[in-house]
């Protein structure tokens, strides 16, 4: 997960933020990216064995990134299976199999308040007379934190201990310097309990060791350009470190800073590169988020993950998951999911060249789709139709699978959520609206720009927008939720705020329900195609987009300024209720609501 967490495959839900990868130059690094849909099914499944002991359950199809690219768990040299496959020898990327999470039990949370509060706590009391009173004596506990997730837990952690604190605002913040929160009590019982909570122990055990690495950590810790550090001028914090770290079986190194008229600073670094850094972060399981962030890391490592076996492992329960990236890391290797484009390569055609002039029709969908509803097992999930291509191509009109497969959801009372750029869905409007009355069913039409001249260069082979709104306003005239995806949006083409102003509106005078928007994506194949258009009808675009798409994605603050810009329109435009969240939990497109 993107807060450095682990969670089981089968917990991920849609819109959850997760790590990817995207390939700049020689090597994979690790980004964010977010889960766009999340699905289960029984199939034949075969267990992966690594040499490190990591073992990963997947279906054959699945596909690995290893030391020579992209590889499938089965194939075959010859014939109908022949594809790139694992072999013994292969090596995944990655740095193999999660370490358990600590469970917090009692020790746990003594260790880590033991860390937090002496690494970064204020205990103690002042003895002095006042006037009046016969013990002027001041109890006082302070811990100030920038980070909220840590104070957060420590004050429920002391909760659960019968001592109750105040969080208060201990600093507002400048330019120059994070707000600070902080918790306190002061008094006497609560003072001298915590000093009994945070005591040395005797003897310690390997779970208070877990809590105390994770409190001093959060406390005195940081995790920067891949070193992981803990530094303290303390002897006593500093020893009882590194005996935790011995006892947990860390390697580490040790570093002396001096500075005249101060105690030295220790510093301990966990050696073993992002392998060992994310086993502590397992392990231990410090609070604080944005201390165990990896984005920006390449994938490159000694972990012993070559393949031992492939063995088939009887008919499973499988969840896999589409993410922005294509991506995931699933038990510390790379696990890839894909798109359309990605389709014709699994079938020996060319994705840029080929693409739209040989279409592959899976006939009997809608058959085997009944089959699967019918299954005693199947829950009515939502069913999502267009995450990889459009279900309302041209040849649909001659084949009518989606309408079959739409009558076939109907009949089974499943859920079904819809992405196209085709007015052809209005032909089935009729299983719409039936569907629409027993179940939820959303529509999103695709709308890249209003303008029709550059909507006919970029999207040569679909219907012009003024058709597409049109659609819209019929499936939501006849009481289909429909909304508009807003993409994809192309930088200096289509991202001037007026044009997506545009868009908005008209998909708001059209009925729509909600807007969405994705800025462009280019992945390994589609990159190729849309840099041949630039350089045909924008060749003064072309060095801005290699400049801009180092990876797969636009930069980090291009999309956050896109996002600010269609947010402050949509409330313009849509009125109070323009950023109100009306996106059901299991939507397989993110979208952002007006």
């Amino acid at each position: 997960m993107a807060d450095g967490s682990t969670v089981p495959l089968e917990e991920v839900r849609v819109g959850d933020p997760i790590y990817g990868t995207v390939k700049r130059d020689r090597y994979h690094y690790y980004v964010r990216t977010e889960v766009l849909a999340h699905w289960g099914v029984r199939k034949p499944a075969y267990r992966i064995t690594l040499r490190d002991g990591t073992e990963i359950l997947a279906s054959g199809d699945h596909r690995f990134l290893t030391e020579r690219g992209w590889k499938f768990v089965i194939g075959a040299e010859n014939g109908r299976m022949r594809r790139p496959f694992l072999t013994n020898g292969n090596k995944l990327m990655g740095t193999g199999a999660f370490a358990v999470p600590s469970p917090r039990t009692s020790d746990y949370r003594r260790g880590y308040l033991c860390g937090l509060i002496r690494g970064d706590g204020l205990l103690g009391f002042h003895e002095y007379e006042r006037q009046g009173r016969a013990n002027g004596n001041q109890y006082q506990f302070r811990l100030a934190m920038a980070d909220g997730e840590a104070l957060t837990r420590a004050r429920q952690y002391l909760s659960n201990l019968a001592v109750p604190t105040v969080r208060f605002v201990f600093h507002r913040g400048t330019r120059t310097q994070r707000p600070l929160d902080a918790i306190r009590t002061h008094s006497r019982g609560g003072v001298d309990a915590i000093e009994r909570i945070v005591g040395w122990p005797s003897s310690s055990s390997l779970e208070w060791c877990k809590g105390f690495l994770a409190g001093i950590f959060d406390a005195e810790g940081g995790y920067r350009d891949g070193t992981l550090r803990i530094s303290n001028t303390n002897p006593v914090i500093v020893n009882c470190t590194v005996r935790c770290f011995e006892r947990l079986g860390f390697s580490f190194g040790q570093e002396f800073h001096f500075k005249m008229g101060l105690k030295p600073i220790v510093v301990l670094r966990i050696r073993g590169g992002l392998r060992e850094h994310l086993r502590f972060f397992h392990t231990v399981n410090p609070a604080i988020a944005r201390k165990r962030d990896i984005e920006g890391q390449a994938i490159k490592n000694d972990s012993q993950l070559g393949i031992v076996a492939v063995e088939p492992a009887g008919v499973r329960r499988l969840f896999d998951i589409t993410t922005g990236t294509g991506d995931f890391i699933a038990n510390g290797v790379v696990s890839h999911n894909c798109y359309a484009r990605r389709t014709h390569w699994f079938m020996d055609e060319d994705g840029v060249n080929e693409w739209s002039s040989r279409i592959f029709v899976k006939a009997n969908a809608p058959t085997v789709l009944r089959q699967e509803l019918a299954r005693a097992a199947w829950k009515r999930e939502l069913v999502a139709l267009g995450t990889a291509t459009d279900p309302y191509q041209p040849i649909e009109g001659r084949y009518r699978i989606t309408r079959r497969i739409l009558e076939a959801l109907r009949d089974f009372r499943t859920p079904v959520s819809i992405v196209t750029r085709s007015p052809l869905i209005l032909r089935d409007l009729d299983v719409l609206t039936d569907m629409a009355g027993r179940v939820e069913v959303t529509v999103c039409v695709s709308i890249a720009t209003t303008d029709p001249d550059l909507a006919r260069q970029i999207e040569p082979t679909v219907a012009p927008p003024a058709q597409r709104l049109r659609t819209v306003k019929a499936l939501a005239a006849s009481g289909v939720r429909t909304g508009v995806l807003l993409a994809p949006v192309l930088p200096e083409l289509t991202d001037r705020r007026e044009d997506l102003a545009a868009v908005i509106e008209a998909a708001g005078q059209a009925g729509a329900s909600f807007v969405g928007h994705r800025v462009l994506y280019l992945g390994d194949v589609t990159r190729d195609a849309f840099l041949r258009f630039l350089a045909a009808r924008y060749p003064d675009l072309v060095p801005h987009y290699r400049q801009m798409y180092r990876g797969q994605y636009a930069p980090a603050a291009y999309e956050k300024r896109i996002k600010h810009i269609v947010d402050d329109e949509k409330s313009r435009i849509g009125g109070p209720q323009a950023l109100r969240y009306l996106r059901p939990p299991e939507e397989p497109q993110q979208l952002d609501l007006f």
